[in-house]
């Protein structure tokens, strides 16, 4: 990646899920000017971290059709056969998830992988493991959609909060048609995004592979 490039990555806007955050911090800045310089500095810090975990920056899908892309910033934790949420009804059929696990460090804005329409939404409540595990798929908190491609084939996409992420905030609803590379939510802070391909997709990505939401080809849905 190029400095040009690096720079745009780290001053890129922020999410509106951080503005709450940012406001709040330089609440405290300012209060700490006139009250304590230790507070004011904690002020400064906490707004240029936000402004960093909630960068948000442009992405550009690939023009091709067929192409299934990574859902999330991250690194490749796992790639295995699993069946999808039972809540999202797509069958008990096992296929490729590939688990995305995003670090403090990562744009956490989440991205469509796909071309398609919502059919379902489920949301569950959980715990708070380590979004790094395995078994964080099925006992943490998360937020799982199944998209229809155009096609007719099903696939799940599920956001899953991690150790101290504390919120996971979608928004696109059931019904809604979706754009692959397009923005629909974001995990606050540090989390895992799962993508469950549809039966009979293999993935060519490999554990360890970082990710870049909305641009990383995962599969090829006629391959």
């Amino acid at each position: 990646m190029s400095l040009v490039a690096s720079l745009r990555l780290v001053v890129a806007p922020p999410h509106p899920a951080g503005r709450p955050f940012i406001i709040g911090g330089a609440v405290v800045a300012a209060a700490g000017w006139l009250l304590t310089p230790v507070l004011s500095v904690v002020g400064v810090v906490f707004v240029l971290f936000c402004l960093y975990f909630f960068r948000d920056p442009g992405r550009v899908a690939p023009l091709r059709p067929g192409l299934v892309l990574a859902p999330a910033d991250g690194h490749v934790v796992s790639v295995m056969h699993a069946a999808p949420p039972e809540a999202l009804d797509l069958g008990p059929a096992e296929r490729v998830r590939v688990a995305i696990f995003l670090s403090v460090l990562d744009v956490h804005v989440n991205r469509m992988p796909v071309d398609g329409t919502i059919t379902r939404i489920a949301y569950r409540h959980g715990k708070f493991l380590n979004a790094s595990l395995d078994k964080a798929s099925d006992d943490n908190e998360r937020n799982a959609l199944a998209i229809r491609l155009p096609d007719g084939r099903d696939l799940a996409v599920v956001q899953i909060a991690g150790l101290i992420a504390r919120r996971i905030l979608c928004h696109v609803h059931e019904g809604e048609s979706v754009v692959a590379g397009s923005r629909f939510g974001i995990i606050r802070f540090g989390s895992r995004t799962d993508i469950y391909l549809p039966v009979g997709v293999a993935s060519l990505v490999s554990v360890g592979q970082s990710m870049i939401g909305g641009e990383t080809v995962i599969a090829e849905l006629n391959r």
